[in-house]
C-alpha cells in the first residue's frame, strides 16, 4: 500500500467519524455543552473563511459559497423554531428538529458521494486536468454552495442554541 492510498484511507476514516458525530448530534435530546457549541462555531467559521479566501479569484465560486451560506443562515432560524429547549435539575437540553439537520447534512454528503463517484467512474477525465484528487472540489460551484449551506446553518444554529439556552432558568430543587 502506497502513501497516497494510506493518506486517502486516513482522510476517509476521519471524514466518516466526523459525519457520524455530526449526524448523531442532529437526533434526539442533546445536553447544551457551551464549549462544544463554541468550538463548532469556530471550526465552521475558520473553514468558511479559508474556503472564501480560496474562492476570491473566481466570482462563480465566490457567489455560490456566499449564496449557500446565506441560505443556510436563513434555514437555521427555522430549525431553531422547531427545536425544543428544556431545563431540568440535570442541566439544559435541546432537541433539534431531526429532519432539518439531517437534510442539511445529507445534502452535503450526497454531493460529496456524487463527486467521489464521478471521479472514480471517469478517473481519466479528472486526472488529465489535475492530478490532485481534491482539486475538483474547489472548482465546483454546486459543491461550494452546498458546503456554504452547511456552514451557514450550523454557525447560526449553534449561536441560537447558545443564546436560547442562556435564557433558560435552572429549576431549584427542594
Amino acid at each position: 500500500m502506497d502513501i497516497q492510498s494510506i493518506t486517502s484511507l486516513l482522510i476517509s476514516m476521519v471524514v466518516a467519524w466526523t459525519v457520524y458525530r455530526r449526524l448523531r448530534r442532529t437526533i434526539g435530546r442533546q445536553l447544551v455543552q457551551t464549549g462544544r457549541l463554541r468550538y463548532g462555531i469556530g471550526v465552521f467559521t475558520v473553514l468558511g473563511a479559508l474556503i472564501l479566501y480560496a474562492s476570491l479569484s473566481d466570482f462563480t465560486l465566490l457567489a455560490a459559497l456566499i449564496g449557500g451560506i446565506g441560505c443556510g443562515a436563513l434555514l437555521a432560524p427555522v430549525g431553531l423554531n422547531h427545536t425544543k429547549f428544556e431545563t431540568t435539575a440535570e442541566g439544559r437540553f435541546y432537541t433539534p428538529h431531526t429532519y432539518i439537520g439531517l437534510i442539511v447534512s445529507a445534502l452535503f454528503l450526497a454531493r460529496i458521494a456524487f463527486r467521489l463517484a464521478s471521479q472514480y467512474l471517469a478517473p481519466h477525465a479528472e486526472a488529465v486536468l489535475d492530478p490532485n484528487p481534491f482539486a475538483a472540489y474547489k472548482k465546483s460551484p454546486l459543491t461550494l454552495g452546498i458546503f456554504g449551506v452547511l456552514i451557514g446553518y450550523y454557525i447560526v444554529f449553534n449561536f441560537g442554541v447558545l443564546r436560547r439556552s442562556r435564557a433558560a432558568v435552572v429549576p431549584v430543587l427542594g
